[in-house]
């Protein structure tokens, strides 16, 4: 064991007055919080690939079954602005295992759920606890990653997390198909439960700072955060970017050609061929920290509506909109890590409150997408996504003051 004062100062990632700083090891720290971020935000989407054994077995129907995420969804998004907070006063370490130890628990109590309401309160409880990862995640890299490896991390987390959609689908068709569904939710909660061992061993705590004002304060802060027109404008931009990312694929699986629209297996491979995009663009994230955030942010906006829009052209064809959507989702994939960056270059004395709006941003904009899409139904799948392009681009306009203020970055 190390010295306590030793201890401490690595901790906080901070020098102290005659010392440089000490960084937490990054490696295994990024390969535990990816790993993470793919089980704890997946379980957003595990319900998906379930919905019509759970409403079997819960004697309902699957639209009203769709309520499990609903309600997961709304839960989630309001756990991000307490977690982040909390992240800030208690330190990124004790909420990631606070929220494992109520995750897991309220996960397998979902797994023996008699009836939908119940399931419904269950999985409003877990949308609460597993929303204290993500942005205790993304607090932990900006206060313990070395600067130079934090653009990587991001990438990583944030990939993960989007890699969540797919990778948790198609894990719980395949766990629902051989051992049912309530099985997914079993394994998710022991998964959760291991995992607590290499979160202890692989993440330093914080070094609480006493502000004075303590976690009121951290709450504070909030407000006041979306008030700066510049932060106001990049989470407006990430729930136009999540928004569309969740409105694009809604659209492939409800109004796109008939090539597609109707077809599981051909959606599946829709999903599926995004993964190395989402692979390739942590890999690339060392040449992109080349350029500073705004930019980064600014030019992946720019690329994700292009994507889109270039698909809403190719979409009777299944090749060649496989090829735009691999492109819109790289674009998404560098977007998310480049706007985190812009916020906590933006806000560096409230990281956590920071990151937990952004988060709540992505959330908010995830739940959009298919009521966009269902909005947008009549225009045809063309017709969506050439408004989901204009969405993209007015995302590009709502990065762009950040660009114009590239100190921050």
């Amino acid at each position: 064991m190390s010295h306590p004062t030793a201890s401490a100062r690595h901790a906080a990632g901070t020098s102290t007055s005659d010392q440089p700083p000490t960084w937490a090891p990054a490696a295994p720290a990024i390969a535990l919080l990816t790993a993470l971020g793919v089980l704890m935000v997946g379980q957003t989407y595990t319900v998906l690939a379930l919905l019509h054994p759970m409403s079997t077995a819960l004697g309902t129907t699957p639209g009203q079954a769709i309520w499990t995420a609903t309600a997961f969804g709304f839960a989630y998004a309001a756990g991000f602005l307490v977690a982040g907070p909390l992240s800030d006063r208690y330190g990124s370490r004790a909420v990631i295992t606070a929220g494992l130890v109520a995750a897991t628990a309220v996960t397998l109590a979902v797994s023996a759920a008699p009836n939908l309401p119940t399931a419904v309160a269950l999985r409003s409880l877990q949308g609460l606890t597993a929303a204290t990862f993500a942005p205790s995640a993304l607090s932990y890299v900006v206060r313990h990653i070395a600067p130079q490896r934090r653009g990587t991390a991001l990438t990583c987390i944030t990939s993960g997390m989007l890699a969540a959609a797919v990778i948790m689908q198609i894990g719980a068709q395949a766990v629902a198909a051989g051992l049912g569904w309530r099985a997914v939710f079993s394994l998710s909660a022991a998964l959760m439960a291991l995992s607590l061992i290499p979160v202890g061993r692989v993440l330093r705590p914080t070094l609480r700072h006493d502000t004075g004002g303590g976690l009121v304060q951290a709450f504070a802060a909030m407000p006041q955060l979306v008030r700066r027109p510049r932060l106001a404008a990049l989470y407006l931009s990430t729930v136009a970017l999540m928004s569309s990312f969740v409105a694009v694929y809604t659209a492939v699986a409800i109004a796109g050609p008939p090539s597609v629209a109707g077809n599981s297996s051909a959606i599946l491979a829709l999903r599926a061929g995004a993964l190395p995009a989402l692979v390739a663009v942590p890999l690339l994230a060392p040449a992109f920290q080349r350029l500073v955030s705004p930019l980064r942010a600014v030019l992946a906006f720019a690329l994700a509506a292009l994507a889109v829009a270039t698909g809403s052209f190719v979409g009777g064809h299944t090749v060649p909109l496989a090829i735009a959507l691999l492109l819109f989702v790289a674009a998404v994939a560098a977007a998310a890590p480049a706007v985190v960056e812009t916020i906590n270059a933006t806000a560096p004395h409230a990281g956590g409150a920071a990151v937990a709006l952004y988060g709540c941003s992505m959330f908010i904009g995830a739940s959009l997408g298919p009521q966009l899409t269902g909005a947008l139904i009549g225009l045809g799948f063309g017709g969506i996504l050439r408004v989901v392009a204009a969405a993209l681009a007015l995302g590009v306009l709502l990065t762009l003051p950040a660009l114009r203020h590239r100190h921050i970055a």
